[in-house]
């Protein structure tokens, strides 16, 4: 969930244009939020950054909770740096509004497009022309900006004057999203918190094993698997090493439920070193018969067109994080129940994505129910189906091949998953954490 947002009312428009791409200025101001959502009494104030809160808003604060999940499936805003365990449920879908801030130097370029805009864009300008400018956001005198919309459903603004970053992510849509922000205020002074503990520790002697092998040029892995909603801390993933050698790590999407704070570069590099092989995935936008169950869904009509841009996005994901070409990227399609109109839209989906990731260079694979997505990609004929399969059949056995959804011969040999047990929570080498289990023999990074 990605992109920036810049208060533009400080530029001209045509200088924010050139300095900010994907960012247009507004021609009118959009209609506005109902007055009770964003004028109670509540206020959120950090780092000198001051927001209302609107109604039914929830709000955290992370330094003095540490294990607070940041997560993207109800509205609230979180204040200050995420702790380096945070304690997630294993599953979420977002496409909440949320509002997370944060020291800049702490803001994760994984969560969003980082940019730097010095004051407000104002890099160029002399100390008493930086003040006075600050002085007139502290005033509320903040120009009208629009969000562009994205694929991952965020945007970022850093605040240099308050040594603070924001990141929003939207659901449907960025009118109340868009309200809040412009809403934020600057105070005139801010007392900086001391920065956490860095120290991850230790390292794990490997006692889970994972199998690399490869044949005709392709590669794969053999072992026991876990995904949860945001990557674990590279202490924990040493310590949970002794018992698994696969993990799922969620790279984007505008329905991916938790903030990311773990998940840069040098955190898949680490946790490649212990022995861990990765399954890079992106949860973008669902189902349209799941309108009912999920925030962030395609239209039938443009289920093609949302595949080919989903793809985009994951890709550019991918490649951001350092994931090189030739590797799997899986779009999370939960699991759907709908008619055959609904069916057909997501298999134009999911064709349109399976082509669109090959096109970039990497390898396409899809997650989904193996009652739904799975039997349905397996059935179908005239789409390019995806090259790998990850299928959840909670049955709690460990076989990627005994389930009578999948045909033997769909996707055989080495290209399933299977998660086999849903939420749970496991602790190893002292961590707990809340996990799906997911059995190996397939594409991975």
């Amino acid at each position: 969930m990605r992109h920036a947002v810049v208060f533009s009312g400080l530029l001209g428009a045509a200088a924010v244009a050139a300095l900010v791409t994907g960012l247009q200025p507004a021609t009118a101001r959009p209609p506005a939020v109902p007055a009770t959502a964003l004028n109670g009494a509540r206020l959120a104030e950090y780092r000198g950054v001051r927001v209302p809160v609107p109604a039914g808003w929830e709000v955290h604060r992370l330094d003095l909770d540490p294990t607070r999940c940041v997560r993207h499936d109800r509205p609230a805003i979180y204040l200050g740096r995420p702790g380096p365990q945070p304690d997630c449920p294993a599953r979420l879908i977002g496409g909440a509004e949320t509002l997370h801030i944060e020291p800049l130097d702490g803001a994760s370029g994984a969560s969003g497009t980082a940019r730097g805009f010095g004051a407000f864009g104002l890099s160029g300008a002399s100390e008493a022309e930086q003040r006075r400018r600050a002085a007139e956001v502290r005033a509320g005198k903040l120009a009208r900006f629009t969000i562009r919309e994205n694929a991952d459903h965020q945007v970022r603004v850093d605040l240099r004057e308050a040594g603070a970053s924001v990141t929003g992510v939207y659901g449907g849509g960025t009118r109340e999203l868009q309200a809040v922000i412009r809403s934020i205020r600057l105070t005139t002074e801010w007392i900086a918190e001391p920065p956490p503990s860095t120290h991850e520790g230790g390292t794990a002697q490997d006692e889970s094993t994972v199998t690399i092998l490869t044949e005709h040029g392709e590669s794969w892995a053999k072992g026991r698997g876990f995904d949860t909603c945001t990557a674990p801390s590279r202490r924990a993933m040493a310590a949970w090493r002794r018992s698994y050698s696969v993990a799922n790590i969620y790279i984007g999407g505008a329905s991916r439920g938790c903030s990311q704070p773990n998940l840069t570069r040098s955190w898949i590099r680490a946790v490649r070193r212990m022995g861990y092989r990765l399954i890079p995935t992106y949860v973008g936008k669902q189902a349209p018969c799941n309108r009912d169950s999920f925030r962030v869904h395609f239209k039938a009509k443009a289920a093609a067109a949302e595949g080919r841009r989903a793809a985009a996005a994951a890709v550019a994901r991918a490649r951001a994080l350092g994931i090189p070409r030739g590797m799997p990227i899986y779009f999370d399609m939960e699991a759907y129940r709908g008619k055959a109109r609904c069916r057909r839209a997501v298999l134009n989906f999911l064709d349109a994505w399976s082509r669109g990731v090959a096109d970039r260079e990497y390898v396409s694979g899809v997650y989904s129910s193996a009652a739904s997505g799975g039997r349905d990609l397996g059935r179908a004929t005239g789409i390019t189906r995806p090259t790998a399969i990850w299928f959840a059949q909670w049955d709690g056995k460990p076989n990627p091949y005994a389930t009578p959804y999948l045909r033997d011969h769909w996707w055989h040999p080495h290209r399933r998953i299977k998660q086999y047990r849903g939420s749970h929570r496991e602790r190893h080498g002292g961590i707990a954490l809340n996990i799906d289990s997911n059995i190996v023999d397939g594409r991975v990074y």
